[in-house]
């Protein structure tokens, strides 16, 4: 089960269209990528404070060891739980990097997978965000000629991008 956080921008549009587009997903977890390639990881995703801070921590653990003033095995150890402690917090650092820049956080969402996790989140969002763009009434869409031939909803169902965009063509 995957377990992500949702935040939205300081300044969100006012259609909620353009609103879900904008949504920051920020999975929960481990993170191999941050855990193995921390310097690039960080700089990939723009954490210059955290990046410092782990150029200093790597430059205290290079002068140790050729200072010989702690065993190498003790200095493999400390490169080996400082890619640890990154990997583990690697998404606290990006959540807290959004929260500097004014986003606030929506909520938390659960699934078996990324994209089941949006679903979840758009199925509770979705409802209570207004349409800006009315979609076109029944007598509007049979008189312009896009009833059932013109490729609607024959269903009755809405999906994803229906509700997201208001159902508008």
């Amino acid at each position: 089960m995957l377990t992500f956080t949702v935040h939205e921008s300081p300044d969100p549009p006012a259609d909620r269209t353009d609103r879900a587009e904008r949504l920051a997903f920020v999975r929960d977890g481990f993170s191999w990528s941050a855990a193995l390639f921390t310097p690039i990881w960080l700089l990939v995703h723009r954490l210059w404070w955290p990046f410092l801070g782990y150029l200093g921590l790597e430059t205290l653990i290079a002068l140790l060891g050729q200072r010989a003033l702690v065993h190498s095995g003790w200095i493999t150890l400390a490169g080996l739980a400082l890619g640890l402690i990154f990997g583990l917090e690697a998404d606290t650092l990006r959540r807290w990097q959004l929260a500097r820049r004014g986003w606030t956080t929506l909520g938390a969402v659960s699934g078996r997978n990324a994209d089941d996790c949006e679903r979840r989140f758009f199925d509770i969002w979705l409802p209570s965000q207004p349409i800006l763009a009315q979609p076109p009434s029944v007598s509007e869409a049979t008189s312009s000629g896009a009833g059932a031939a013109g490729g609607g909803d024959a269903g009755g169902g809405r999906s994803l991008l229906g509700a997201l965009s208001g159902a508008r063509s």
